[in-house]
């Protein structure tokens, strides 16, 4: 995308500074690491081309970030994989700006009291 000469010369480099498809794509399956999506489903809600989304995906996939089955991508649950990628902290703090960060007290707060039965007990 361009930007015209005006706002090129009087805009600060960080300001300037957005964050790649690769990082859009993982930024978006993080926050939503719970699902899996389709190419299309990705572009259209993070509103780039469906073509970047795909090569993004699968330059992610090489790097061992996403995972693909059928037509379906998803987050990797490889949190030291994802944690070595300087993209996805970029990514991250731009959802906390967006959406806020996480707050693991209210997460807990509706968490059910006993423990999901696939859980074993580890007493």
């Amino acid at each position: 995308m361009s930007i015209d000469r005006d706002t090129f010369e009087n805009t600060s480099e960080d300001e300037l500074a957005e964050l790649s498809v690769p990082d859009q794509v993982l930024g978006f399956l993080a926050a939503n690491e719970d699902r899996a999506f389709k190419a299309r489903e990705i572009a259209s809600q993070i509103d780039v081309d469906e073509g970047a989304v795909s090569t993004a995906l699968s330059r992610l996939k090489d790097r061992d970030l996403v995972e693909h089955k059928a037509t379906y991508w998803a987050i990797t649950d490889d949190a030291e994989r994802l944690e070595g990628y300087s993209g996805y902290e970029r990514a991250t703090a731009l959802f906390n700006d967006q959406f806020g960060a996480e707050d693991k007290n209210t997460w807990r707060g509706h968490a059910p009291e006993e423990p999901h039965p696939s859980v074993e007990d580890e007493q």
